[in-house]
């Protein structure tokens, strides 16, 4: 069998930044155990699989499956690897639509081209408070001794959200180094997929970022998701509300980095806007 596939960077238009997702191309279903098995092969934080519906091939087709997989297990909701899968749709395979839908574990979410930019459409997650007494020693291993101002968590796609104090600024975010095992010793309930560290943006600075974020997600086999939209569900949820803004531009601080611009839709869902570049083509042989 020999499946096309792909290297794309997502949310950036540089070749090395962002969020490295793999993506393949799939005539008909597999069995999860042999998408599971690309998935730990490839080793990126997401292996995204676009499947084929009825006839329709990847360049006229309106309507495709998706799947998301990290190297241990399926995830429900994945940005960064949704935006590589659209890239490889409408720039390489040259699809003719102006949107493509893909069934998802998430429902539909569909994404349309503007400009250099793809705009996908993804349901928002917004957060709700969390007793931090209850997970002190979780949040002593993520952030050590740097103040916190809040602690919410979104249980649909299980992500811890930590807010540093506005008396943090973006260095102390660059600058935590937590260990996975011992996130993953301190949460052993299953409740919790990644974890996501923010900061509010400065006036002061000339990025024009309204908030900056790290996402750690050694539960799924992620030490650290290098630019996440799943993830950013969640903090648009959290600071559209705290900023009082239906439009945002977020960076995440990884060491690759990546930027995502946000709006908020009057339906109560989130348009989420970046740019992707696809690095590699190949074909797997199984």
């Amino acid at each position: 069998m020999e499946i096309p596939i792909f290297t794309v960077d997502a949310f950036t238009n540089v070749p090395f930044k962002g969020n490295p997702a793999a993506v393949c191309l799939i005539e008909n279903e597999l069995q999860d155990d042999i998408y599971q098995s690309i998935a730990a092969e490839m080793n990126l934080s997401d292996t995204a699989f676009i499947i084929k519906r009825k006839s329709m091939d990847f360049t006229s087709g309106a309507r495709f499956g998706l799947r998301w997989f990290t190297p241990k297990s399926e995830y429900p909701l994945c940005g960064h690897a949704t935006l590589a899968s659209a890239a490889v749709l409408f720039d390489l395979k040259k699809n003719v639509n102006p949107v493509v839908v893909f069934e998802t574990m998430s429902g539909e979410l569909n994404v349309r081209q503007h400009e250099e930019y793809l705009i996908m459409d993804f349901p928002l997650n917004k957060p709700k408070p969390q007793d931090q007494h209850e997970i002190k020693e979780l949040l002593k291993a993520a952030v050590g001794d740097l103040p916190i101002q809040d602690v919410c968590y979104s249980p649909a796609i299980k992500n811890l959200m930590i807010r540093l104090a506005d008396t943090c600024n973006r260095s102390d975010l660059m600058s935590l180094r937590p260990e996975a095992e011992t996130l993953v010793r301190n949460e052993t309930t299953g409740k919790i997929k990644s974890l996501i560290v923010t900061l509010k943006g400065t006036q002061t600075t000339q990025s024009g970022y309204d908030f900056y974020s790290r996402v750690f997600s050694p539960w799924v086999g992620v030490p650290e998701d290098p630019v996440t939209g799943s993830a950013h569900t969640v903090l648009a949820g959290y600071w559209s509300e705290k900023l009082e803004k239906k439009k945002m531009m977020a960076y995440q601080c990884s060491s690759r980095g990546g930027e995502l611009k946000l709006e908020m839709r009057d339906d109560g869902r989130l348009d989420i806007i970046g740019q992707a570049r696809i690095i590699l083509q190949g074909t797997l042989r199984i």
